[in-house]
Protein backbone atom coordinates (compact mmCIF):
# COMPACT_ATOMS: atom_id res chain seq x y z
CA UNK A 1 0.00 0.00 0.00
CA UNK A 2 2.73 2.51 0.95
CA UNK A 3 4.72 1.65 -2.33
CA UNK A 4 1.17 2.16 -4.44
CA UNK A 5 0.91 5.48 -2.77
CA UNK A 6 4.36 6.56 -3.46
CA UNK A 7 4.30 5.51 -7.29
CA UNK A 8 0.60 7.36 -7.71
CA UNK A 9 2.53 10.72 -6.14
CA UNK A 10 5.33 10.67 -8.11
CA UNK A 11 3.38 9.94 -11.22
CA UNK A 12 1.06 12.60 -10.82
CA UNK A 13 4.35 15.29 -9.41
CA UNK A 14 6.27 14.13 -12.44
CA UNK A 15 2.96 14.66 -15.24
CA UNK A 16 2.73 17.99 -13.82
CA UNK A 17 6.02 19.24 -14.08
CA UNK A 18 6.73 21.67 -17.06
CA UNK A 19 10.28 21.27 -19.04
CA UNK A 20 11.11 24.77 -18.95
CA UNK A 21 11.99 25.35 -14.80
CA UNK A 22 10.68 29.14 -15.71
CA UNK A 23 7.26 27.55 -16.45
CA UNK A 24 7.21 25.08 -13.46
CA UNK A 25 8.03 28.28 -11.56
CA UNK A 26 4.81 30.58 -12.76
CA UNK A 27 2.46 27.12 -12.99
CA UNK A 28 3.46 26.65 -9.21
CA UNK A 29 2.55 30.51 -8.39
CA UNK A 30 -0.57 30.00 -9.53
CA UNK A 31 -1.59 27.29 -7.27
CA UNK A 32 -1.72 24.19 -9.75
CA UNK A 33 -3.77 26.22 -12.89
CA UNK A 34 -2.21 26.65 -16.42
CA UNK A 35 0.68 28.99 -16.63
CA UNK A 36 0.68 32.36 -18.26
CA UNK A 37 2.55 31.11 -21.73
CA UNK A 38 0.16 27.66 -21.85
CA UNK A 39 -2.78 29.98 -21.63
CA UNK A 40 -1.62 31.79 -24.43
CA UNK A 41 -0.56 28.70 -26.56
CA UNK A 42 -3.94 27.18 -26.14
CA UNK A 43 -5.97 29.83 -26.71
CA UNK A 44 -4.04 30.23 -29.88
CA UNK A 45 -4.50 26.56 -31.03
CA UNK A 46 -8.21 26.76 -30.10
CA UNK A 47 -8.51 30.18 -32.35
CA UNK A 48 -6.32 28.00 -35.05
CA UNK A 49 -3.43 30.49 -35.25
CA UNK A 50 0.15 29.78 -35.66
CA UNK A 51 2.74 31.97 -33.74
CA UNK A 52 3.50 32.79 -37.21
CA UNK A 53 0.36 34.51 -37.87
CA UNK A 54 -0.15 36.06 -34.10
CA UNK A 55 3.66 37.41 -34.91
CA UNK A 56 2.18 39.25 -38.07
CA UNK A 57 -0.97 40.72 -36.17
CA UNK A 58 0.73 41.67 -32.88
CA UNK A 59 4.21 42.31 -34.11
CA UNK A 60 5.83 40.45 -31.59
CA UNK A 61 8.95 38.66 -32.96
CA UNK A 62 8.76 35.23 -33.43
CA UNK A 63 11.27 34.01 -30.99
CA UNK A 64 9.72 36.35 -28.28
CA UNK A 65 6.27 34.75 -28.88
CA UNK A 66 7.72 31.40 -28.55
CA UNK A 67 9.55 32.30 -25.04
CA UNK A 68 6.39 33.82 -23.78
CA UNK A 69 4.48 30.37 -24.77
CA UNK A 70 7.34 29.06 -22.81
CA UNK A 71 6.65 30.96 -19.59
CA UNK A 72 9.98 33.01 -20.51
CA UNK A 73 9.97 36.78 -20.00
CA UNK A 74 13.29 37.30 -20.22
CA UNK A 75 13.36 38.41 -24.03
CA UNK A 76 11.09 41.07 -23.42
CA UNK A 77 13.17 43.83 -22.10
CA UNK A 78 11.49 44.30 -18.64
CA UNK A 79 7.95 44.25 -17.14
CA UNK A 80 6.63 46.96 -18.87
CA UNK A 81 6.80 45.42 -22.73
CA UNK A 82 6.08 41.95 -21.09
CA UNK A 83 2.55 43.63 -20.00
CA UNK A 84 2.48 45.25 -23.56
CA UNK A 85 3.16 41.88 -25.40
CA UNK A 86 0.90 40.11 -23.13
CA UNK A 87 -2.19 41.89 -23.88
CA UNK A 88 -1.34 42.35 -27.32
CA UNK A 89 -0.85 38.21 -27.57
CA UNK A 90 -3.74 38.24 -25.61
CA UNK A 91 -5.81 40.55 -28.12
CA UNK A 92 -4.80 38.54 -30.87
CA UNK A 93 -6.12 34.74 -29.42
CA UNK A 94 -9.00 36.13 -27.43
CA UNK A 95 -7.83 35.71 -24.15
CA UNK A 96 -8.60 37.49 -20.83
CA UNK A 97 -4.91 40.33 -21.22
CA UNK A 98 -6.16 42.12 -18.02
CA UNK A 99 -6.50 38.66 -16.05
CA UNK A 100 -3.03 37.78 -17.56
CA UNK A 101 -0.91 40.95 -16.81
CA UNK A 102 -3.00 40.68 -12.86
CA UNK A 103 -1.00 37.22 -13.22
CA UNK A 104 1.95 38.38 -14.65
CA UNK A 105 2.33 41.19 -11.53
CA UNK A 106 1.25 38.28 -8.77
CA UNK A 107 4.48 36.20 -10.21
CA UNK A 108 7.06 38.47 -10.94
CA UNK A 109 5.81 40.89 -8.10
CA UNK A 110 5.57 43.81 -9.99
CA UNK A 111 3.03 46.37 -10.91
CA UNK A 112 2.45 48.91 -14.04
CA UNK A 113 3.04 52.38 -13.39
CA UNK A 114 0.70 55.00 -12.86
CA UNK A 115 0.45 58.25 -13.52
CA UNK A 116 -0.28 60.34 -10.92
CA UNK A 117 -3.75 62.26 -11.36
CA UNK A 118 -2.16 65.64 -12.15
CA UNK A 119 -0.32 64.08 -14.45
CA UNK A 120 -2.97 62.51 -16.18
CA UNK A 121 -5.08 65.74 -16.12
CA UNK A 122 -2.04 67.24 -18.09
CA UNK A 123 -1.73 64.78 -20.34
CA UNK A 124 -5.16 64.63 -20.85
CA UNK A 125 -5.00 68.67 -21.51
CA UNK A 126 -2.39 68.30 -23.90
CA UNK A 127 -4.09 66.29 -25.90
CA UNK A 128 -7.52 68.08 -26.20
CA UNK A 129 -5.35 71.17 -27.08
CA UNK A 130 -3.22 69.52 -29.74
CA UNK A 131 -6.95 68.84 -31.30
CA UNK A 132 -7.24 72.43 -32.40
CA UNK A 133 -5.75 75.30 -34.27
CA UNK A 134 -4.49 78.01 -31.93
CA UNK A 135 -6.13 81.11 -32.84
CA UNK A 136 -4.23 83.42 -30.72
CA UNK A 137 -0.84 82.43 -31.57
CA UNK A 138 -2.26 82.77 -35.43
CA UNK A 139 -3.74 86.06 -34.52
CA UNK A 140 -0.31 87.53 -32.65
CA UNK A 141 1.36 86.36 -35.66
CA UNK A 142 -0.70 88.24 -38.31
CA UNK A 143 -0.11 91.61 -36.03
CA UNK A 144 2.87 91.09 -36.04
CA UNK A 145 3.59 90.39 -39.82
CA UNK A 146 1.31 94.35 -40.24
CA UNK A 147 3.52 95.73 -37.87
CA UNK A 148 6.58 94.57 -40.13
CA UNK A 149 5.34 95.87 -43.20
CA UNK A 150 4.64 99.18 -42.15
CA UNK A 151 7.67 99.59 -40.60
CA UNK A 152 9.50 98.07 -43.39
CA UNK A 153 7.51 100.98 -45.77
CA UNK A 154 8.26 103.79 -43.18
CA UNK A 155 12.14 102.84 -43.38
CA UNK A 156 11.91 102.16 -47.08
CA UNK A 157 9.27 104.76 -48.20
CA UNK A 158 10.41 108.20 -50.28
CA UNK A 159 9.18 111.48 -49.30
CA UNK A 160 6.97 112.62 -51.69
CA UNK A 161 6.24 109.30 -53.23
CA UNK A 162 2.87 107.58 -52.87
CA UNK A 163 1.69 103.88 -53.21
CA UNK A 164 0.14 103.29 -56.53
CA UNK A 165 -3.37 104.12 -57.32
CA UNK A 166 -3.37 105.96 -53.16
CA UNK A 167 -3.45 109.66 -53.98
CA UNK A 168 -5.30 109.45 -57.19
CA UNK A 169 -7.75 107.46 -55.40
CA UNK A 170 -11.12 108.69 -57.83
CA UNK A 171 -13.96 110.23 -56.11
CA UNK A 172 -17.67 108.36 -56.89
CA UNK A 173 -19.48 110.13 -60.01
CA UNK A 174 -16.80 112.25 -61.15
CA UNK A 175 -14.91 110.27 -64.14
CA UNK A 176 -17.09 111.43 -66.68
CA UNK A 177 -17.00 115.29 -65.58
CA UNK A 178 -14.61 118.07 -65.15
CA UNK A 179 -13.86 118.29 -61.16
CA UNK A 180 -15.27 121.41 -59.84
CA UNK A 181 -16.36 122.83 -56.50
CA UNK A 182 -19.50 122.63 -57.07
CA UNK A 183 -19.47 119.16 -57.55
CA UNK A 184 -21.85 117.14 -56.11
CA UNK A 185 -20.69 115.08 -52.70
CA UNK A 186 -22.38 112.57 -50.60
CA UNK A 187 -23.96 113.73 -47.60
CA UNK A 188 -21.78 113.86 -44.74
CA UNK A 189 -22.22 111.37 -41.70
CA UNK A 190 -21.73 113.78 -39.13
CA UNK A 191 -20.26 116.97 -38.80
CA UNK A 192 -16.65 115.83 -37.73
CA UNK A 193 -16.67 115.05 -41.67
CA UNK A 194 -17.33 118.35 -42.94
CA UNK A 195 -14.49 120.47 -44.88
CA UNK A 196 -11.95 122.27 -43.06
CA UNK A 197 -13.00 125.98 -42.80
CA UNK A 198 -10.88 128.60 -43.18
CA UNK A 199 -7.66 126.44 -43.62
CA UNK A 200 -4.02 128.86 -43.32
CA UNK A 201 -2.64 129.74 -46.69
CA UNK A 202 0.84 129.70 -44.95
CA UNK A 203 0.55 126.34 -43.32
CA UNK A 204 -0.65 122.51 -44.62
CA UNK A 205 -3.63 120.67 -42.41
CA UNK A 206 -4.70 117.38 -42.80
CA UNK A 207 -8.00 116.22 -41.62
CA UNK A 208 -8.72 112.18 -41.43
CA UNK A 209 -11.71 110.59 -40.90
CA UNK A 210 -12.69 106.95 -40.05
CA UNK A 211 -15.88 105.64 -42.42
CA UNK A 212 -16.65 102.33 -42.68
CA UNK A 213 -14.07 101.16 -40.60
CA UNK A 214 -10.95 101.16 -38.52
CA UNK A 215 -7.56 102.13 -39.73
CA UNK A 216 -4.27 102.32 -38.56
CA UNK A 217 -2.13 105.61 -38.66
CA UNK A 218 1.10 107.41 -38.23
CA UNK A 219 1.51 111.04 -38.76
CA UNK A 220 4.79 113.06 -38.79
CA UNK A 221 5.31 116.59 -39.30
CA UNK A 222 8.09 118.28 -41.45
CA UNK A 223 10.61 118.18 -38.49
CA UNK A 224 10.37 114.23 -38.49
CA UNK A 225 7.95 114.12 -35.22
CA UNK A 226 5.30 111.90 -34.29
CA UNK A 227 2.22 113.20 -33.87
CA UNK A 228 -0.52 110.04 -34.13
CA UNK A 229 0.48 106.73 -34.14
CA UNK A 230 -2.41 104.06 -33.39
CA UNK A 231 -5.68 103.07 -34.80
CA UNK A 232 -8.88 105.37 -36.08
CA UNK A 233 -11.44 103.68 -34.70
CA UNK A 234 -14.86 104.30 -36.76
CA UNK A 235 -16.62 107.71 -36.79
CA UNK A 236 -12.65 109.43 -35.44
CA UNK A 237 -11.09 112.12 -36.69
CA UNK A 238 -7.51 113.54 -36.18
CA UNK A 239 -6.63 116.58 -37.60
CA UNK A 240 -2.84 117.81 -38.08
CA UNK A 241 -1.18 121.06 -38.95
CA UNK A 242 2.37 122.00 -39.84
CA UNK A 243 4.14 124.56 -41.93
CA UNK A 244 6.17 122.38 -43.78
CA UNK A 245 4.59 118.96 -44.60
CA UNK A 246 2.59 116.24 -42.55
CA UNK A 247 3.55 112.53 -44.12
CA UNK A 248 0.82 109.83 -43.93
CA UNK A 249 1.23 105.96 -43.41
CA UNK A 250 -2.52 104.69 -43.51
CA UNK A 251 -2.92 100.82 -42.94
CA UNK A 252 -6.54 100.71 -44.43
CA UNK A 253 -7.12 103.56 -47.06
CA UNK A 254 -10.60 102.80 -48.05
CA UNK A 255 -11.42 103.30 -44.25
CA UNK A 256 -10.27 106.77 -44.21
CA UNK A 257 -11.28 110.01 -45.58
CA UNK A 258 -9.26 112.68 -46.54
CA UNK A 259 -9.87 116.72 -45.93
CA UNK A 260 -6.16 119.15 -47.07
CA UNK A 261 -6.31 122.35 -46.96
CA UNK A 262 -9.70 122.58 -46.92
CA UNK A 263 -10.81 120.21 -49.87
CA UNK A 264 -12.47 117.16 -49.52
CA UNK A 265 -9.66 114.21 -51.30
CA UNK A 266 -12.48 111.64 -50.81
CA UNK A 267 -11.03 108.16 -49.73
CA UNK A 268 -7.52 107.81 -48.86
CA UNK A 269 -7.29 104.46 -51.19
CA UNK A 270 -8.79 100.99 -52.02
CA UNK A 271 -9.51 98.82 -49.48
CA UNK A 272 -6.81 97.18 -47.33
CA UNK A 273 -4.42 99.40 -49.10
CA UNK A 274 -1.42 100.67 -47.15
CA UNK A 275 -0.44 104.20 -48.72
CA UNK A 276 2.43 106.61 -47.70
CA UNK A 277 1.03 110.54 -48.60
CA UNK A 278 2.83 113.81 -47.69
CA UNK A 279 1.17 117.11 -48.28
CA UNK A 280 2.24 120.79 -48.19
CA UNK A 281 1.41 124.13 -48.36
CA UNK A 282 -0.58 125.08 -51.45
CA UNK A 283 -2.81 122.75 -53.26
CA UNK A 284 -3.39 118.65 -51.70
CA UNK A 285 -0.84 117.08 -53.72
CA UNK A 286 1.15 114.23 -53.05
CA UNK A 287 4.47 115.22 -52.76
Amino acid sequence: MTVGKSSHHDKRRSSATPSDPAAGSAAGAQDGGPSIGRTLAEARLAAGLTVDEVSSATRVRVPIVHAIEEDDFSRCGGDFYARGHLRALARAVGADGDALVARYDEIHGTEPVQLSPVATLEAKRIRAASGRPNWTVAMLVAIAAVVLLIGYNLVNGKPGKVSAGAASAPLPSTASAPASPTAVQPPAPAPSVAPIAAAPADKVTVKLVAEGGTSWISAVDGDGKSLFQNNLDEGKDQTFTDPKQIKLVIGNAAAVHLYVNGKDLGPAGKDGQVVHLTYTPGDPQAG
